[in-house]
């Protein structure tokens, strides 16, 4: 299968965003942000949710990630350890809350109460694969409720 490729305008594209890269594992030092650019990229390992069969194969798939967002004009960090190589974040939920649409905040959730806020002027985020899947025989689990 090749790699995915999507792009977000709306806070409806984004939810297929947050749902692809559900259970995406990152470290700090693969958080960028370039304030004059006015983007936050960050690369991630990320479970292939749409590689899976459905049914109750013994491997799975990761692919490396770059998810992008651009017209940042603030970022906020909680829980993370700026350009640490060794705090693995596992991302969540990607989140958009807004008072005053098209801009508004855009939240990353990860595990153990770690976020990115990253105030944008308009929903305008990529994702893309880097390149081929690799095998894993861990696919990520969540309790019930």
């Amino acid at each position: 299968m090749d790699g995915l490729k999507l792009m977000a305008l709306d806070a409806s594209d984004l939810t297929v965003i947050s749902a692809q890269m559900q259970d995406a594992i990152t470290k700090p030092d693969q958080i960028d942000y370039a304030p004059a650019a006015r983007r936050l990229t960050i690369v991630a390992n990320r479970f292939a949710w749409d590689a899976e069969q459905g049914g109750g194969s013994a491997t799975h798939e990761r692919r490396k990630t770059a998810l992008s967002f651009a017209r940042v004009t603030a970022v906020r960090t909680i829980g993370i350890r700026r350009g640490d190589d060794s705090q693995a974040l596992s991302l969540l939920a990607i989140r958009f809350h807004s008072d005053a649409e098209p801009g508004g905040t855009i939240e990353l959730v990860f595990a153990d109460d770690a976020a990115i806020r990253i105030d944008v002027e308009v929903i305008e985020v990529q994702m893309a694969d880097l390149g081929a899947a690799w095998e894993t025989r861990f696919k990520p689990r969540h309790p019930a409720g």
